[in-house]
């Protein structure tokens, strides 16, 4: 029976190597931003295999088309001799005339370090899976072992959710893992705690000091324990570990990207300069995606597509209550002050409720924009300002109404999103917006979710913030005076007028007098700007109500419209405290619950 088993083991580990993929990428030339990726594909059975590069990346939803960095492409087989390549498509190149072996190289240039894409210099090599490695979708299904030749004369060192196998190479289970697994090679600090016999890990490639690494792990600290509170738990990360790739150098892209057990973090501020208050909240945004959207998943969004844009119309909820409770979270760690925390949720509610996008698009068809709009690029103008509000805005204002809606009735959100968790997440069934529906039911009464569902999900209409708002004791208030004109401007370069730099808001007096993007405003009713006066300083002289004449150019050509200024539509967000009006003892009662305050 010992031989028997010996013999079992010894067979399944030389069919497990023999079914295992292998990678590895050298950084020699780091200078000029490339890497040099290897890789064996053994035991293959197929005529002709297809390697391609990801055109996606988990976390984004639109095309990246990563192909576009990859040159250099060789294909030979296990004796080296070279192989047929063709090239089906701009992604793929197919590969034939192989001995069971296809061993391909390429090079890749590499110089944007975010969340989506890779950089390769001689601070650091940060790389996100999918736009580095080549991959066979026909192989997917294969153990994946990746070697990193780090450059040991610059002390670098490997930091990644990917389990270590030795030295620095690391495995994956399969090519769905091994592309979500962003990989950062610096000369980091590293900080841990341990969390219900978890691992915490931030990992900081910083030119600050380690005494601002000590003092930032501290807020990364009470972030974890603040969300964990949220839904009771942890997840169960695989391995045991989950790790923060915190990246804060001056050629790094302000940016933050969720993976299972980790999360990109990168930013141009550093600690010393800001980073220590600003960058803080992508911390409490992607960790909160450890459950909501990598466990708690939209059914939309599996299985992940490689190949093609992902779209999803859970994203008000995945993106959207993951940004509400962004903000929330810091509060209620202590790392912003009630006051903070509540004035500061203003910018995005006055941008979704004053945007003229809710007559054409509710949140479900808000997130079907995802493709279009998640850092996807195009060179003809779109009318965004006027059809489109963000899935992370919308979701985050029907958030916090949903939550003040449930106080209202002696329950919160956190209870719900504990349910949903234990539904969804802990289970890792993936759900639906129906499922959503019905556990909102489930929780809350058919009532309270029929109504919420019908008005503010599959329709477009508002809850009454003020309302909610009060029963926290927090005031909506709007400027009277200050006149509204509904076009972005700024002084053209030629110094003669105000130029309308996006498109005028539908509804707004400058949409209705006709102006449009790239008109220049001359002046109204002949009254001649100042020196260095903003439009908004110029625009308080006359009286809202009056009817204006403006006098501006389109296309060279003078022209000259009327137009009716409005009282600005944006509101504060205020305690009342602050605003000279007591809040009754039930209202305090009620913030200190919502908020976690002490």
């Amino acid at each position: 029976m010992k031989f028997i088993l010996s013999f079992l083991a010894l067979f399944t580990g030389l069919w497990m190597t023999a079914q295992t993929n292998t990678y590895e990428i050298s950084f020699d030339n780091a200078v000029h931003h490339e890497a040099v990726i290897q890789a064996t594909f053994p035991n293959l059975t197929s005529d002709t295999v297809e390697f391609r590069m990801s055109r996606t990346s988990p976390g984004r939803y639109a095309l990246h088309e990563f192909a576009k960095n990859v040159y250099g492409f060789e294909a030979t087989d296990s004796k080296g001799n070279a192989l047929t390549v063709i090239r089906p498509n701009p992604y793929a190149w197919e590969v034939s005339g192989h001995d069971g072996t296809i061993n391909i190289k390429y090079i890749l240039f590499a110089n944007r370090g975010g969340g989506t894409y890779s950089q390769v210099d001689e601070t650091h090599a940060h790389l996100n899976i999918p736009a580095t490695f080549m991959f066979s979708p026909e192989l997917s299904a294969r153990r994946i072992e990746v070697t990193f030749d780090v450059r040991e004369d610059l002390d670098w060192k490997v930091a990644t959710q990917l389990p270590l196998v030795s030295g620095t190479t690391y495995s994956a289970p399969d090519l769905y893992y091994f592309m979500d697994s962003p990989t950062e090679i610096s000369n980091y600090m590293l900080r841990s705690f341990d969390v219900d016999g978890q691992t915490i890990n931030l990992a900081l490639h910083h030119k600050g000091t380690e005494e601002e690494a000590d003092t930032y792990f501290e807020k990364v600290k009470k972030i974890v324990l603040a969300e964990k509170e949220v839904y009771g738990e942890l997840p169960d990360f695989d391995y045991g570990n989950y790790t923060f790739l915190a990246c804060y150098i001056p050629n790094a892209s302000g940016d933050g990207m969720e993976h299972r057990n980790s999360t990109i973090l990168t930013s141009t501020r550093s600690l010393a300069d800001g980073g220590m208050e600003r960058n803080i909240g992508t911390v409490s945004h992607e960790f909160f995606h450890a459950w909501n959207v990598e466990r708690i998943r939209p059914k939309s969004l599996e299985p992940f597509d490689f190949k093609a844009a992902n779209m999803s119309g859970a994203l008000w909820f995945a993106e959207g209550f993951t940004s509400y409770y962004t903000g929330l979270i810091l509060c209620r760690a202590g790392l912003s002050s009630p006051k903070e925390y509540v004035e500061g949720l203003a910018g995005t509610f006055n941008y979704v409720w004053n945007s003229p996008a809710r007559q054409f698009f509710n949140p479900i068809e808000m997130s079907f924009q995802a493709p279009f709009v998640d850092a996807a690029t195009s060179v003809d103008p779109v009318n965004r300002d006027n059809m489109f509000i963000s899935y992370y805005s919308y979701g985050s204002v029907l958030g916090l109404a949903l939550d003040l809606s449930l106080r209202e009735n002696d329950l919160n959100l956190d209870d719900f999103m504990k349910l949903v968790w234990k539904k969804y997440g802990a289970t890792e069934i993936p759900y639906t917006i129906q499922n959503l529906h019905d556990t909102l039911n489930e929780y809350a009464g058919k009532s309270f979710g029929d109504h919420f569902f019908n008005n503010y999900i599959y329709q477009s209409e508002m809850p009454n913030y003020k309302t909610l708002m009060e029963s926290v004791g927090v005031v909506l208030v709007q400027p009277e005076s200050d006149p509204y004109f509904g076009g972005y401007v700024s002084m053209s370069a030629d110094k003669s007028g105000y130029m309308i730099l996006r498109n005028t808001k539908i509804g707004s007096p400058a949409y209705e007098a006709g102006l449009d993007n790239g008109d220049v405003i001359l002046n109204i009713n002949d009254t001649p700007f100042t020196k260095d006066q903003t439009f908004e300083d110029y625009l308080k002289q006359f009286a809202i109500g009056e009817t204006l004449t403006i006098n501006f150019t389109r296309y060279g050509e003078q022209k000259s419209t009327e137009l009716i200024l409005t009282p600005n539509p944006d509101y504060s967000f205020s305690l009342m405290e602050d605003k000279n009006e007591a809040p009754s003892q039930e209202m305090l009662e009620q913030r200190k619950e919502w908020l976690k305050i002490e």
